[in-house]
């Protein structure tokens, strides 16, 4: 029993002990800098302590990064592809409304240089025989459209009305086979017939002597010959020529300057303001 009673006092004094020395440490901390430097040396000594501890840590986020299910991966493969589709969606959009804004910029850069009275259309059809190169419009008869009415884009002639109805027109193309426009060199004025191919990129030249001045280059506008269409718009550039000795006349191939293929808004032409209203 006095044994016990002994230890008693001890561990009452080692706690004191201990007690006063924390305290001591701690007023130290406090109000001076005398154990800044122990207390770096003891941080670089534990450092290590802390990544071996932390090692648990990032070994499971390794695992949850390296490890992945493969329906994980598919769910966000197809999470990217849609995505993906839908930007790729808005880019179109994008890169078609400013083809569309140009095109029309350019139309209405077409207008300024017309002295005639003029109506913007719009494309809504095209022949699905690749025999008949024609067009459907968005105006008609309502709108003052008439048959044999000039039709241009931003380039050139495309061609000429060929029905009407109240709300639609039909437009004959000058490359359609059955189509043949009154033309002149623009450089020297000599004229001639320019006819369609059936090509959309190609116009032929009918009955132009071997001895004819012209030239790969020159710019071809309608003559005005046969009062169908005003003089002076562009219509083609001469490609190709070909003079064969043994034969009266040349072979002329000419490119037409209207986008036949690619126009989307273009321009009726009335040769007077009250023409066909």
């Amino acid at each position: 029993m006095k044994t016990l009673f002994t230890k008693g006092p001890a561990v009452s004094s080692r706690f004191a002990l201990f007690s006063l020395i924390a305290l001591s440490l701690v007023l130290m901390s406090l109000y001076t800098d005398w154990l800044d430097e122990p207390r770096r040396q003891l941080s670089a000594v534990a450092k290590p302590l802390y990544q071996v501890t932390d090692w648990p840590r990032r070994i499971n986020e390794w695992r949850e990064e390296t490890f992945v299910s493969r329906a994980t991966l598919l769910q966000e493969k197809q999470r990217l592809e849609s995505e993906l589709l839908i930007h790729q969606r808005k880019l179109q959009q994008m890169a078609a409304l400013a083809a569309e804004n140009v095109r029309l910029r350019q139309l209405l850069n077409a207008t300024e240089l017309l002295e005639d009275d003029v109506l913007v259309a719009e494309l809504i059809g095209v022949s699905p025989n690749p025999l008949s190169h024609t067009l459907v419009l968005n105006r008609g008869s309502d709108d003052g459209v008439y048959e044999g009415q000039p039709v241009l884009d931003a380039k050139g002639l495309m061609g000429q009305v060929i029905e009407v109805s109240s709300a639609s027109a039909r437009v004959l193309l000058l490359t359609d086979p059955s189509h043949a426009l009154p033309v002149q060199v623009n450089r020297n004025g000599v004229r001639t017939i320019a006819e369609g191919t059936g090509d959309l990129s190609r116009l032929k030249l009918r009955h132009v002597s071997n001895t004819t001045d012209i030239r790969e280059g020159d710019l071809l506008v309608s003559s005005g010959l046969g009062q169908r269409f005003p003089s002076g718009y562009p219509v083609a550039v001469v490609e190709q020529i070909i003079r064969d000795p043994g034969q009266p006349f040349a072979e002329i191939i000419a490119r037409p300057m209207a986008q036949m293929d690619r126009a989307r808004n273009v321009l009726l032409v009335f040769d007077s303001p009250l023409a066909g209203r």
